[in-house]
């Protein structure tokens, strides 16, 4: 899922956050009337990444009624895999906010299997959302956990694949029911509240977990489903949202959870820009990993001495500082040796690649870029003669196209919900608006995942990365969960590694091992 990294502007500016009061309104949720049929204003259409739909930006209390959600939709579905049928209820709906003046502010989307014939008082229920900020679910819905599935290999589809869904024999819905949420501004969510100080609440770092929590409450409460075991998974900014939403819910919302799952995390922003060092320690070991796989599988434990490496003498000799020329030539020599990068490239950038710098430098001679979120897939560069970058993500922008269509095919014709305006898979305008603070500390979870776990002792937490991810390299993760005080344990802290990159569940075998993690984390 993906990941957009805010400004070093954005990071270093003040540390107040607005925060979202919503007051859980029922009678006014209560009855929704259909949509009016009506098309979107012209030149307010808005295609995934481009903008804000006309649907998804506030605007007058009028337009926002003519684009209102229409009721639920519950169908009944049966889904055929090898050696069962899960026979299943299917709601595709929304959630309505609103402040703590019962003002209507925002309409969020969310997808929900229940399976059925089962006693949904002792089942496992989790609530799964992507980051960006800015994406939908539909990452995790229809490439990893729900009840169909699109192939999302990088390296084979492109934006003309058929969006064909297929059934997913790796379905969580085995041993957990599943809700899907689509932030505001995400899918088919949308602001009701006109003006702009409600964008300002929702599109910041505190405000939308707040909303996300509220919104797992309503639906627990809707559906009678309080006494369930509850469980979180987030993705990418997920690792962000999904300590501080797991946090909301034990302390403002009244909710226990279970277990935290967390898919390609990003804990820490501070650790990823600037002239933080670590950075650099982070992201070696996943250098070195696309470099082996380009000669044949490996895995987390085939790096096993560059991660001693990286946290060792390597970064000692960061710390030493460019003027000791000897140990800045020592590892720009060994960072070349590990990548296959040329020496004199490595020792010009004194061993200091960040990801941009890894990504062009590391097969520029066939002038091929590598991906941002899944670097062992590679493309060619636009430009491979200029001296400045001008490449896009040959590991991700390649799926927006099939995935976005399979999201609305499955919405619309499968699930009989069928909203007006634009689905946004990938909304760039969200992530151009949020407000990640104004002060000296950048967004972290890591304070937040010190409380859950403190304050609840059976709470589990899963952590899961790809090897070949450089939005979110796994070894920073695992250099944040070392610095855990001792009641973290690795009884109740899981960390995985599989191949793949930030959506490392394209890959048949990781998406099998991360199913099987989350499985043996609910049994009772």
């Amino acid at each position: 899922m993906p990941l957009a990294l805010p400004s070093r502007r954005a990071l270093h500016g003040a540390a107040a956050l607005l925060v979202l009061s919503l007051a859980a309104a029922s009678a006014q949720e209560a009855s929704q009337p259909p949509a009016e049929a009506a098309t979107t204003p012209a030149g307010q259409k808005a295609g995934p990444g481009s903008g804000r739909a006309a649907a998804n930006t506030p605007g007058s209390q009028g337009a926002a009624e003519q684009h209102r959600l229409p009721p639920d939709s519950t169908t009944g579905q049966t889904l055929d895999l090898p050696g069962r049928t899960l026979t299943f209820s299917a709601t595709a709906g929304s959630i309505r906010l609103f402040d703590d003046k019962g003002e209507p502010q925002a309409d969020i989307a969310y997808t929900a299997y229940q399976l059925d014939g089962v006693d949904r008082a002792a089942r496992p229920v989790t609530f799964l959302f992507n980051g960006g900020p800015g994406a939908a679910s539909a990452y995790l819905q229809l490439g990893n956990s729900g009840p169909w599935r699109l192939p999302l290999d990088a390296a084979s589809v492109t934006p003309s694949s058929a969006p064909k869904l297929e059934a997913n024999n790796e379905t969580w819905l085995d041993f957990t029911d599943l809700v899907f949420i689509d932030p505001v501004g995400t899918g088919y969510s949308r602001f009701v509240a006109s003006g702009e100080e409600a964008r300002k609440r929702f599109f910041s770092v505190e405000g939308d977990v707040a909303s996300i929590a509220l919104v797992i409450r309503r639906w627990l409460e809707k559906n009678d489903r309080l006494a369930s075991p509850k469980y979180v998974a987030g993705e990418s900014y997920g690792g962000i949202r999904g300590p501080k939403v797991v946090n909301n819910l034990q302390t403002r919302q009244g909710v226990g959870v279970n277990g935290l799952i967390l898919i390609s995390p990003l804990l820490d922003f501070r650790e990823f820009t600037g002239s933080s060092l670590l950075q650099y320690v982070a992201s070696l070991p996943s250098y070195a990993a696309v470099a082996r796989a380009a000669k044949g599988p490996v895995t987390r434990a085939d790096l096993a001495e560059v991660e001693t490496y990286a946290r060792g003498e390597f970064l000692a000799d960061l710390v030493r500082g460019e003027q000791d020329a000897e140990a800045t030539n020592r590892l720009a020599d060994r960072v070349a040796a590990l990548t296959g990068i040329d020496q004199a490239v490595s020792r010009r950038l004194a061993g200091r690649f960040d990801v941009g710098e890894f990504r062009r430098e590391f097969d520029r001679r066939n002038g091929k870029v590598t991906g941002r979120y899944d670097a062992s897939v590679r493309g060619f560069d636009p430009y491979p003669d200029s001296s400045a970058f001008h490449f896009s993500d040959p590991s991700g922008e390649g799926l927006m196209a099939s995935l976005s269509s399979a999201a609305v095919d499955l919405t619309r014709r499968k699930l009989n919900w069928r909203p007006d305006g634009s689905y946004e898979l990938l909304n760039g305008s969200v992530e151009r608006s949020w407000d990640f603070g104004r002060g000296i500390n950048p967004p972290q979870s890591i304070a937040e995942l010190r409380q859950i776990l403190a304050l609840d002792p059976k709470l589990k937490l899963l952590v899961a990365h790809g090897l070949f991810d450089l939005a979110t390299p796994y070894f920073g993760t695992r250099i944040a969960l070392d610095q855990l005080p001792a009641f973290a344990s690795p009884d109740r802290v899981r960390f995985a590694v599989y191949p793949g990159g930030h959506m490392f569940y394209s890959n048949d075998t990781s998406r099998q091992a991360l199913r099987a993690e989350a499985e043996a984390m609910m049994k009772p």
